[in-house]
Formats: structure tokens, C-alpha cells, sequence
């Protein structure tokens, strides 16, 4: 007999320490005690996390010319992982404070990719790593001109280099099984775009 306990996250019954500061680099890392109760007894925790926040990420799609834009820019952690530091991703950026997700968005589009959507919609949120950090994404799909967009961001820094990618719809949705990419919300788009292309035009109707 199928399990009738709801399939959903749910609040935890805790107590919950004030955080030690382990560094404070790019983002902060702390460690927290935590007291979890369960019916079966208490637990005691030591859990380590990196402070990230809210964080939006934007499949920015051409439905006139069946195409979607990607972004490749350099990753550390990607390049000690597997050395291949150059990553395929989509458009993303943090949430600056004061901003809503959708503003962060359609700011993030024009600094990446050198145009503002059309038209935005919110799809999902997930957390990118909960185990260690508390980083949560909001994904977006937005209408745009992919004719418009330059082949490098105009938004370029010291410390950044951006290069935009228009890439077909039947591409894009190859590179789920093709080993090929390994960026998260790369991928968790990716999928959404192989799962909703039929309903692209109503939704952007």
C-alpha cells in the first residue's frame, strides 16, 4: 500500500545555537548546534554552512526562432571538480538587497546577455546544495530577441568574462543526456524546457 504521509518538506521540531563565524571570504561560513527532536529521541548536531541567500537563475528563450541563450564563464570550483572550469550555464545572478527575485532577473538578463525580457515568468525554486550551503534558487523563464543578444556580455569586469550562446531548442534539450554539461539550474532548465516546449506558446501567448 502506498505511503499516505504527505510528500512535502516540512518545518523541523529544533533548538537551534547562535552561529560561530568559521570566515567571512566572498560569503560568510558558520556553524551552528542543532538539537533535533524526533518521537524517538533528541539528536545532536554540529552542521557547517556557507551563507549564499537567494540567488535567481533565467532561461532566457526565443520562441519565434525556436532558441534558447546560454552563457559560458569560467567556474574555480567547477575547474577543481573536473577540470573543466568553463562552464555552460544560463543566466543567474544573486538578489541583491531591497530587489524581488523578478527584478533581479530582468537586471541580470541585460548585464549578461545585453537584453531585457519581454515577458518573465516564475517557475520553481529549489535548494542548490542544502547539505552545506543555504542558497536558494528561484528559476525564470523570459521571453527575449535572441538576435539581440551580443556574442559577449556587455557587462564585462576585471574579474569576469561572459560569452552568450544562442543555441537551438533541439540542441539544448540534447545536452540533458549528453554528459556534456554540468551546471545545476543549467540542467533543471534544461529538463523544464524538454518537459513544457509544446505549452512555450501559450505560456508566452
Amino acid at each position: 500500500m502506498p505511503d499516505q504521509r504527505e510528500l512535502a518538506d516540512r518545518p523541523a521540531d529544533l533548538s537551534l545555537s547562535e552561529p560561530e563565524l568559521l570566515a567571512d571570504g566572498y560569503r560568510p561560513y558558520r556553524r551552528y548546534r542543532v538539537t533535533l527532536r524526533h518521537p524517538a529521541g533528541a539528536v545532536e548536531q554540529s552542521r557547517d554552512v556557507l551563507i549564499a541567500g537567494k540567488v535567481v537563475a533565467v532561461l532566457p528563450i526565443d520562441l519565434a526562432r525556436r532558441e534558447i541563450v546560454l552563457i559560458r564563464q569560467f567556474r574555480l570550483a567547477a575547474h577543481l571538480a573536473t577540470g573543466k572550469g568553463e562552464m555552460i550555464e544560463v543566466v543567474a545572478g544573486r538578489v541583491d538587497a531591497g530587489e524581488q527575485p523578478a527584478d533581479s532577473a530582468r537586471r541580470e538578463c541585460r548585464e549578461e546577455i545585453g537584453v531585457a525580457p519581454a515577458r518573465l515568468i516564475a517557475l520553481f525554486s529549489f535548494l542548490a546544495t542544502p547539505g552545506i550551503t543555504d542558497e536558494e534558487v528561484t528559476l525564470f523563464a523570459a521571453a527575449v530577441d535572441a538576435a539581440a543578444v551580443p556574442r559577449h556580455s556587455p557587462h564585462q569586469t576585471g574579474d569576469e568574462h561572459i560569452e552568450t550562446l544562442r543555441v537551438s531548442f533541439d540542441e539544448a534539450i540534447a545536452l540533458i543526456d549528453s554528459g556534456r554539461i554540468r551546471n545545476g539550474p543549467a540542467l533543471l532548465a534544461l529538463q523544464w524546457l524538454a518537459l513544457n516546449r509544446p505549452r512555450l506558446p501559450s505560456l508566452f501567448g
